[in-house]
C-alpha cells in the first residue's frame, strides 16, 4: 500500500488450525501457510481457526512451530494480535489479525450462542496514514439461527464500541450458505465488498462463498480469490482478498 494510490488490501483466511487431513494421513501445513500469507501482500490479514497451543499436535508433528501460530505466520514487519475463542482439552484456538500498520488497541468479546460452540470476535484498531480503522475478525457458528443472533450481537457491539463516523471492516468466516446473514449485516450498515462471486469453500472445488469482507466508510475496488493447486491443499477454505480505496 502506498499513500499515492491509497489502496488498502484486506485478506481473510480460515487456516483450519494449520493441519489438513485426519488420522495418520494428517499433515502439517502451517509452514506452507506462512509462505502463502506473505504472498497475499495484504495490509491486514484476518485469520480464523488459529492455534495458540495444542499439546498433542506438538508431540505428533516434529516441525510444529515453537511460536503460537499467529506470531509464526506474521511476515517480517507485521504485528500479530491473537485472542482465544475456544479452550479444549489439549489446547486453544481463536481469531488473529496481522497488520502491516501500527496497532493502536485491541479487544475481544465472547459471541458464543450455545454451549456446544465457543465463538468470539477480535476487534483491532489500526492507524493507516494517520487515520484510524477498526477491523473486526469473526467466525460465526454452524447453526443458522445462531448466525443471525451473532450478526445482531455484532451490530450492537459496533454501535457500542466504534464511533459512528469511523470506518470499520468486518471480515471472516460467516458459515452462511445463503444470504440471510448478508441481509442482517446490511441492516447493521455494513456492506459486502463482493463485486464478483468468489467461492471460497471447499477449497478443492469451491462452490460457495462462506468468507466475506464487509465494510462501512470504505469504497470497494476489487475482490478476488487466489487460484492454484497449492491453495487447495493448505486449508479447507481459500483466502479472500478485498481491495478498498481508503
Amino acid at each position: 500500500m502506498t499513500a499515492a494510490t491509497e489502496t488498502l488490501r484486506i485478506a481473510t483466511y480460515n487456516i483450519h488450525k494449520g493441519v489438513q487431513g485426519i488420522g495418520p494421513r494428517r499433515r502439517l501445513e502451517i509452514h506452507n501457510i506462512g509462505h502463502a500469507v506473505e504472498q497475499l501482500d495484504a495490509d491486514i490479514v484476518c485469520l480464523q481457526e488459529v492455534r495458540k497451543v495444542h499439546r498433542l499436535q506438538e508431540q505428533y508433528f516434529t516441525r510444529w512451530p515453537e511460536l503460537p501460530q499467529a506470531d509464526f505466520l506474521a511476515p517480517e514487519g507485521y504485528e500479530a494480535v491473537y485472542r482465544t475463542n475456544a479452550v479444549t482439552r489439549h489446547g486453544e484456538h481463536g481469531n488473529a489479525l496481522l497488520s502491516r500498520w501500527p496497532v493502536l488497541s485491541h479487544w475481544h468479546e465472547d459471541m458464543s450462542d450455545h454451549r456446544f460452540e465457543q465463538r468470539g470476535l477480535l476487534h483491532v484498531e489500526v492507524l493507516i496514514h494517520g487515520r484510524p480503522l477498526h477491523v473486526i475478525v469473526i467466525h460465526f457458528g454452524l447453526i443458522p439461527a445462531s448466525r443471525l443472533r451473532q450478526a445482531a450481537h455484532l451490530g450492537r457491539y459496533i454501535a457500542r464500541e466504534v464511533p459512528p463516523d469511523a470506518p470499520v471492516v468486518v471480515a471472516g468466516d460467516f458459515n452462511d450458505w445463503g444470504n440471510r446473514v448478508m441481509q442482517a449485516m446490511n441492516a447493521n450498515g455494513l456492506h459486502s465488498a463482493d463485486t464478483v462471486r468468489c467461492p471460497t469453500y471447499p477449497s478443492r472445488l469451491p462452490v460457495v462463498q462462506l468468507d466475506h469482507v464487509y465494510a462501512r466508510g470504505l469504497q470497494p475496488a476489487h475482490l478476488h480469490v487466489p487460484r492454484g493447486r497449492i491453495w487447495s491443499q493448505m486449508s479447507d477454505h481459500l483466502p479472500l482478498i478485498a481491495d478498498f480505496r481508503f
